[in-house]
Formats: C-alpha cells, sequence, structure tokens
C-alpha cells in the first residue's frame, strides 16, 4: 500500500492530524514539543477513494545547511536519531506532507524544512494546521505561499477541511499498480516490558533495520509504534511500546499516557512479548506486570533478553526465579534471546504462531466428555464439608482463550489445587501446552459458578 509521510518541525500538530485522519488515538498528543519520536504507521480510508498508509515523525530541527539543530527540551539529544527516522519515512514514502502552524506563522525551521523537502523529488502537499475557519484562512496563510508548495489550510483539533485533506492527499499519490491490502493472516505482536530491557532493539534486530531509536535514557519510545516486517514468510506487525515502570514513579503526564497506551496494545494483538533485562533479573515490578496479564489471561511469553551478558554459572539463579515467578503460570514460555548476537531470535515468530493457534483450539463434545472422565479417573475430587463433588459434563464456551466449564453438583466444594490439577490434565489432552486457558465451574443448582 501507498504511503504518505507527515512531516514539520515540533508542535506543529502532526500527530493529532495523524490521530485525526486514521480515526484513532494511537499517537500520543500533548501540548509539550517533543513527545513524537518514532515513526508511526497508520491506515487512512477516505470516504472517496482509495486508503492509503499514513506515518507521522517526529518533530524536525534542521539549520539553513539541513544539519540536526538544537530542537526544544524534549527533544535534546535526540535530533540526529529523529531525522533519520523521518528519512526513513521518506523513503517509504510515495508522496509528502508538510504540516506548519498558522498561529506562529513561517518559521526558520519550517523554511529549512521545507527546503530539505524540496530537494525529495517527491509529490508535497503543505497543511497549514490551526487555521479554525474559512474567515482565518488568508491572513493566516498569506506568508506561506513563499515556500511554494500546493496547500491547505486545517485544524486537527476542530476538524477543518480534514476531509478535503484527505483527498488532496490521495490526490498526490500515484496510480495503483494493482496492490491487495492484504494483511488477513497478519501476525500481531505487543512488546512489552520495563524501561531500557531492550524493546526496541529486539524489534531492530527481528526487523532488520533500525526501526526503533536506541538511547540508555529510559523512556525513549513513547508512542506505540507499528512495525510491519516478515520472518520465513509470515506477515507480522510488531507494537514496540513504552517501558512500564511503577505507578508511583510515573510523575510525567506523558509517560502516564504512554504506560496506558502499552497495556492497552495488548488486547489488540494476538500475542504479548514480555521483555525483562538478564542482567537485571526478575524485578517486584515484572512480577506484578506478569500477574496482571495472567489475570487477564492474556496469550504471552517472556523474552530474557541480553542473555549473551550473563555468565552461564549465573542462568541457574536466573532460571530458578523464573520458576518462581511463574509457579502459578507455568504455562507461560521462557525464551533467552539477545538482540546484539541474534541468540534465541528466529524462535519468537514460530512460538508465537504456536501460541495463536493454541488459542483458536475448539474440542468436540465427544472428546470433552472423555477427556473429563479421563482426568477425574486419575485422581477423583477431595472431600470438602464431608461430600465429593459430582461432575456432570464438560463444555466449551469460548475460544480466544480456550474456556471450559465443568457442571458439578456444588462449584463451592471445588478446591483451587483441584481446579489447577483439571487445568494441567486438560492441556495435556488437548494440546493447550502455552497458550492461556480459563476452567469454570458451574453449580446444576442454583449456586454461584466458580472459575
Amino acid at each position: 500500500m501507498q504511503k504518505i509521510a507527515l512531516l514539520g518541525r515540533p508542535n506543529v500538530g502532526k500527530s493529532t492530524l495523524f490521530n485525526r485522519l486514521i480515526r484513532s488515538n494511537r499517537a500520543i498528543t500533548h501540548d509539550r514539543p517533543g513527545v513524537t519520536r518514532d515513526r508511526m504507521e497508520g491506515l487512512v480510508r477516505p470516504r472517496a477513494g482509495r486508503p492509503f498508509g499514513l506515518i507521522d515523525t517526529g518533530g524536525i530541527t534542521l539549520d539553513e545547511h539541513a544539519r540536526p539543530a538544537s530542537g526544544p527540551a524534549g527533544l535534546r539529544g535526540f535530533e540526529a536519531d529523529i531525522l533519520r527516522q523521518a528519512e526513513e519515512a521518506i523513503r517509504d514514502a510515495a508522496a509528502l506532507c508538510l504540516v506548519v502552524d498558522g498561529r506562529d506563522g513561517l518559521m526558520p525551521f519550517d523554511e529549512h524544512l521545507a527546503a530539505f523537502v524540496r530537494r525529495q523529488n517527491k509529490p508535497v502537499l503543505l497543511a497549514v494546521n490551526k487555521v479554525d475557519g474559512l474567515e482565518q484562512e488568508d491572513a493566516m496563510l498569506a506568508e506561506f505561499h513563499a515556500l511554494g508548495f500546493p496547500m491547505l489550510a486545517v485544524s486537527a483539533e476542530h476538524g477543518h477541511n480534514l476531509r478535503a485533506l484527505e483527498e488532496e492527499l490521495g490526490d498526490l499519490l500515484p496510480p495503483e499498480e494493482g496492490e491487495a491490502e492484504g494483511g488477513e493472516d497478519v501476525l500481531r505482536l505487543a512488546l512489552l516490558g520495563r524501561p531500557n530491557a531492550g524493546k526496541s532493539s529486539l524489534v531492530n534486530a527481528l526487523v532488520g533495520e533500525s526501526r526503533m531509536i536506541v538511547s540508555d535514557v529510559a523512556g525513549t519510545t513513547r508512542d506505540s509504534v507499528d512495525v510491519p516486517f516478515t520472518m520465513d514468510g509470515q506477515a507480522c506487525v510488531f507494537v514496540d511500546t513504552a517501558g512500564v515502570r511503577r505507578r508511583t514513579k510515573i510523575d510525567d503526564v506523558v509517560e502516564r499516557y504512554a504506560v496506558n497506551a502499552s497495556l492497552k496494545s495488548t488486547t489488540k494483538t494476538h500475542v504479548t512479548l514480555y521483555v525483562i533485562d538478564a542482567l537485571e533479573g526478575v524485578t517486584a515490578q515484572d512480577k506484578r506486570l506478569v500477574d496482571l496479564l495472567d489475570e487477564r489471561k492474556t496469550p504471552f511469553m517472556i523474552l530474557v533478553n541480553k542473555i549473551d551478558l550473563v555468565k552461564r554459572k549465573e542462568r541457574a539463579e536466573l532460571d530458578k526465579a523464573f520458576k518462581e515467578m511463574l509457579e502459578f503460570c507455568p504455562h507461560v514460555p521462557v525464551l533467552q534471546v539477545s538482540a546484539l548476537t541474534g541468540a534465541g531470535l528466529k524462535g519468537i515468530v514460530p512460538l508465537a504462531l504456536r501460541i495463536r493457534e493454541e488459542c483458536a483450539v475448539r474440542v468436540p463434545t465427544g472428546q470433552l466428555n472423555r477427556a473429563m472422565e479421563e482426568v477425574l479417573m486419575r485422581y477423583q475430587p477431595p472431600v470438602v464439608k464431608r461430600s465429593r463433588p459430582k461432575f456432570f459434563y464438560l463444555t466449551q464456551a469460548e475460544t480466544e482463550p480456550p474456556t471450559f466449564v465443568f457442571f458439578v453438583s456444588d462449584a463451592d466444594r471445588v478446591l483451587d489445587s483441584y481446579a489447577r490439577y483439571l487445568e494441567k490434565g486438560l492441556r495435556r489432552l488437548f494440546g493447550i501446552e502455552h497458550a492461556p486457558m480459563r476452567v469454570r465451574f458451574r453449580s446444576s443448582h442454583a449456586k454461584k459458578s466458580k472459575e
């Protein structure tokens, strides 16, 4: 699918415009300059015309020689990285949209960036943002004519001219060459973990290019950024998320938005990859987040990154720590990987595909009840309050995750330890090794169900 890149200096409203055009609050928006650093992709579906991809980029600050210049405080130190990301977006794009701020007027950074964009030899539309109505257009557009681009006044915040912008952007694209949208069998993967665990480095290593800015500064990644790639013929999309810290340590309002976006992204993907720094080991925050993922029945695996830096004699202690953390969700697989050396990376996609397949397992009724008989014969339910619960039959209520309901004489008499035994038995009989599973118990009379 053909793409258009949004370019502009910091705080001209590119991310707000991006969200409005793709009709989703994907990019974090804030009055503070420098919130967007990595590039992000979305899909625009115009009411008329064919869909096209849209790439949001960070605020670019260039001097008159097209070199990175010092930007606002939020960007300080990332200017060169942001320019490199923007250059990648330009290479991917068939056309460009240069965004400026109509309220601020024409600024030197706008002029320098316009000169840079002009040299790319691609169709360009100038979007003059923050123009809230027709009555303001003449006065606010006047000085931007000097840039020499076709332009349109818009307001991302108030929706002025957004449909016209969709049409103008679509008209910039060259004729379609029969590309199909595809994406039906795309494996969607979310990345989650504490700051500096190496999530962005893992994305870059798997995709084979520097798609994410990598820095020792915690909190570099703020947006959840979709990164499409293909591995061994399987189309995939990585959603790289901001690092998650304890809520008491999240005193930056932008980071608070990022953490919420990180947790939300796990609900929109097939499998979540929880990344842990092997050098730091398992922390209390890791345990809390793993418990949260297990409680939500999120399909996930754990990637122990930077394993190349751990001495072999220390790995046994690391394995023990993971076994303790996963005591109540032993189905979760653990892969030891290294973004630097590539160790273990080839196993991620096949394992994620397996988890996705297990989540979709549907067991026929006959097999369900044979399985129930087998697990009950191996180990009968314990007597509780002078009575042993009687099991009548088993059904599968849903998939994703597989959910099984036992109908029993009294759900309150089924002990948690016996529930874990039954889950283990069903996993073995149905071949569900790593996917999450729900096992519920419903009384045959008016008693409440138990999970």
